[in-house]
């Protein structure tokens, strides 16, 4: 169980040092969502839509980047209720050597991937060191 948190625990901070070295060298623009995505399936980062089995929407967002092209992606994390609305402002964090990697300057887009393995990591792996703690204690 230990070894198995672990793992875990791994992969949350592999995330984490993701979404940190992508903020390092991320340029910053003001974008526009401009439509919401309705899916209701749950390949994308939406716990909501998992659980309930509702919609998630997931907002599509144009910007214009450094060089000046308009660019337009979809969010990869989905919600519902919609996290954003048609139309609202948000500001979009792009590579400028990889626009196409785009993403809402939000803390659930950044850091919900770190932190759903990171604290999973940590539960598991504190369980299993009490049950370990446990054993050896009556032995």
């Amino acid at each position: 169980m230990i070894a198995f948190g672990a793992v875990f625990l791994v992969i949350g901070l592999i995330f984490a040092g993701v979404s940190v070295s992508f903020l390092t060298d991320a340029k910053r623009a003001q974008g526009t969502v401009v439509a919401l995505e309705w899916r209701n399936d749950s390949s994308g980062a939406s716990r909501k839509a998992t659980q309930s089995n509702k919609p998630a929407a997931y907002p599509v967002v144009e910007f214009t980047s450094a060089d000046g092209t308009s660019r337009t992606f979809r969010s990869s994390t989905g919600s519902n209720p919609p996290s954003y609305d048609e139309g609202e402002r948000v500001e979009v964090l792009y590579r400028a050597d990889s626009p196409g990697d785009a993403r809402i300057n939000g803390f659930v887009s950044l850091w919900l991937l770190p932190l759903v393995f990171g604290g999973l990591g940590l539960l598991i792996t504190g369980i299993g060191t009490g049950i370990a703690v446990a054993r050896r204690r009556r032995s």
